[in-house]
């Protein structure tokens, strides 16, 4: 199930689902991880697939080699799993920007007026690190200005489907001790249930942006719709490279 954000336009941006793509088997669907067992002949189908829904070829569209840290490039041209980042920002038109989930909160940027946008995998790790901070940082260096970025953060695990042991909860909290709000009670005192979509949406609004919205759609729950790391550990995925994953894409 594709999903398109209300403050985005509908024409540059997607945040895509699993359904509609080449790969077979275990991957069945729009499989975007390069670093999987998957066929390549059929991943190279599915890169196709996505820029062709923006009128491009597969050659405009972006596949990070994502590293869940806090690396930001500013590209000009599409690559395929040649640049090491988390996050990409581009000025450049027809440069299709993709980000790789599936679980972790895909989050896709615009300025309109001043034509910068940018894509950033925010995991847990990436967001406390600092990267959606720097994501922003790197547009306004490029032109953008801060009033005028839209945010939108797409389908990722919800609080619901999300448990965690009390150690990362402690993480949090010895970071900044107002992010135990983000942890609600779990099964037992060792785990919680972790609000990603909030964690992310609260970094977004305190680096100044005014209009952010938020998809309310669980990857780990909608099993039909999504891939979802955590889903296909409970299945039986034996190794975290073959984990299948969704893209997200936007283009100026």
């Amino acid at each position: 199930m594709s999903y398109w954000a209300s403050n985005l336009d509908k024409s540059k941006h997607c945040f895509f689902g699993k359904n509609g793509g080449a790969s077979t088997g275990v991957y069945e669907g729009l499989n975007f991880n390069f670093k999987s067992s998957d066929n390549l002949d059929d991943m190279k189908k599915n890169r196709e697939i996505v820029a062709s829904k923006f009128g491009l070829k597969a050659e405009n569209l972006l596949v990070m080699s994502q590293m869940h840290g806090t690396n930001v490039e500013f590209v000009e041209t599409a690559s395929l799993m040649e640049l090491k980042a988390d996050a990409a920002v581009t000025n450049v038109k027809n440069v299709i920007l993709g980000v790789g989930t599936a679980d972790c909160a895909p989050v896709l940027f615009a300025d309109y007026e001043n034509q910068v946008i940018a894509v950033a995998h925010a995991s847990w790790k990436c967001s406390i690190g600092g990267l959606l901070e720097k994501v922003v940082d790197m547009m306004i260096s490029k032109g953008a200005k801060l009033e005028n970025i839209f945010a939108a953060v797409g389908p990722c695990f919800g609080r619901e489907s999300y448990e965690v042991r009390d150690d990362l909860c402690k993480v949090f909290v010895a970071e900044n001790p107002d992010f135990a709000k983000y942890f609600t009670a779990g099964k037992s005192d060792e785990y919680f249930q972790f609000d990603l979509e909030a964690f992310v949406f609260d970094i977004l609004k305190n680096c100044g942006l005014k209009n952010v919205t938020l998809s309310g759609l669980d990857t780990y729950a909608l099993k039909d719709d999504y891939y979802s790391y955590r889903r296909h550990l409970h299945q039986g995925f034996e190794a975290v490279p073959n984990m299948p994953t969704q893209i997200s894409c936007i283009v100026l």
